[in-house]
């Protein structure tokens, strides 16, 4: 069961919509497929499970890791299908927020890992994470096996990710060693426009991981959040779709 967090602690840079639509891939794909957003914001959420709300989700599981009990309920008790066949999703919740402070305090960061390395049932996990590297994108980067960092086009991003390779080689070295940089996802790229071609150009040149191909800018994303329905059950031959399929199908080829 392979693990892949999407990363970076720059806000509106597409980790939720990457997750969304690469999980439904997955699960698309035959993979019994588990979403878990730790993002207070519950975009990821939202995205999956529309305005239902699940009894149990990420916060009850980061409070019981707070209790006395030896024995806390299995990971997957947490998680609610999703409309989608084969993807399952455990919400977040507001109160993320008022327990990271504790959770940080009582060294509670590898519960998650911890949980996973139990987890049955699945075939493959994406986690999405808070736009900061806060208690629960350590969590998450503690608990997965790669780390995917979406990148969109603009010299402040490129600064950001610098800052951000930086902390994950020192979480690497600190707390996750087998974790590794499966690569960075160019988003709402523009062909046509001088800046982004020249940046990822540069990245490239660099060395950086950069993953072909970048996902084109499209309104049709706007309208996949706003019908809370993946691309490829939505719009499945649309150009940025089929962009996804390259990107998870390159994904799973590294990986079989």
């Amino acid at each position: 069961m392979l693990r892949r967090v999407v990363f970076n602690q720059k806000g509106g840079v597409g980790k939720t919509t990457m997750v969304a639509n690469l999980a439904a891939l997955s699960a698309a794909c035959g993979l019994r497929t588990l979403a878990i957003d730790l993002d207070v914001q519950g975009n990821l959420s939202q995205y999956l499970l529309g305005n239902d709300r699940p009894g149990r989700n990420a916060a009850d599981f980061f409070e019981s890791t707070l209790g006395f009990s030896l024995q806390t309920p299995p990971f997957s008790s947490y998680a609610v299908s999703t409309r989608f066949e084969g993807l399952d999703v455990v919400a977040a919740d507001p109160r993320l927020e008022e327990m990271q402070v504790k959770l940080e305090t009582k060294q509670k960061v590898r519960k998650l890992r911890q949980a996973l390395d139990r987890l049955t049932g699945y075939d493959a996990v994406w986690i999405d994470t808070p736009p900061a590297f806060n208690f629960y994108s350590r969590s998450a980067l503690i608990a997965a096996d790669r780390c995917l960092i979406p990148f969109d086009c603009d010299a402040f991003s490129r600064q950001a990710l610098y800052t951000l390779l930086d902390n994950i080689q020192e979480l690497r070295a600190d707390h996750n060693e087998a974790l590794e940089i499966e690569g960075i996802i160019i988003n709402q790229y523009q062909s046509r426009a001088k800046l982004p071609v020249r940046l990822v150009a540069e990245l490239k040149a660099e060395g950086r991981p950069v993953l072909d191909p970048p996902l084109s800018s499209s309104v049709k994303i706007r309208e996949s959040h706003e019908c809370q329905t993946p691309l490829i059950h939505m719009a499945p031959s649309h150009r940025v779709t089929l962009e996804y399929q390259q990107l998870y199908d390159h994904l799973a080829g590294a990986t079989s």
